[in-house]
């Protein structure tokens, strides 16, 4: 029987840009796949009351890009804390990684390449452009996926994965759901790979 890992994010957040190099590694230490699940955070957020970051008190907008700041250290990743284009639409972004994860096509590079995009190059993932050069880059037809990203039955995946987010309680992202215990954000990756191993 395989493992199997739930990972619930957005094409935007910064926290799965931070966490998914060190979970996609985990993940293939333990032979585990990955169930890419990208929701729709702002109704998630809307669903729990949470504020938008950019609505938020001071104080916490302040403590979040310190946050941001010792954890891009800690990963030795590159992070610029304002990016560009923030918040972009994720929506493209998103849509195309359920349509590579149905076709099982460089799903978790493609996940990868689009948070850098936003978070280390100052580039905008709400643009087509942008997200066909990703995809181009990662040898798949861009304007196929594209399309099929579009469209009506994606679209329903995409609400399906925010509805099964909010009905088993999750309250942000990203969460690892696995055997039905979540694991919400990046600094829980120590406690997944703990679960894993035993």
């Amino acid at each position: 029987m395989t493992t199997a890992i739930d990972y619930y994010f957005t094409s935007l957040s910064p926290y799965a840009y931070l966490g998914h190099s060190t979970f996609t590694s985990l993940a293939e230490q333990h032979k585990a796949a990955i169930d890419y699940k990208p929701i729709k955070l702002a109704k998630l957020f809307a669903e729990l009351g949470v504020l938008p970051v950019k609505q938020r008190l001071q104080a916490r907008q302040d403590y979040r890009l310190i946050e941001l700041a010792r954890w891009s250290t800690k990963r030795k990743l590159t992070l610029n804390l304002q990016p560009a284009f923030f918040p972009a639409d994720p929506s493209l972004a998103d849509r195309c990684t359920i349509v590579l994860q149905q076709a099982g096509q460089a799903v978790g590079e493609f996940v990868g390449n689009v948070l850098a995009a936003c978070w280390a190059k100052d580039q905008n993932i709400a643009d087509e452009a942008v997200i066909k050069q990703i995809l181009t880059s990662l040898n798949v037809d861009a304007d196929s996926v594209v399309q099929q990203a579009l469209s009506a039955e994606i679209e329903v995946i995409y609400e399906s994965n925010t509805v099964d987010a909010i009905e088993k309680g999750l309250l942000g992202v990203p969460t690892y759901v696995y055997q039905n215990e979540p694991f919400w954000g990046q600094d829980r990756l120590d406690l997944l790979n703990d679960k894993l191993a035993g």
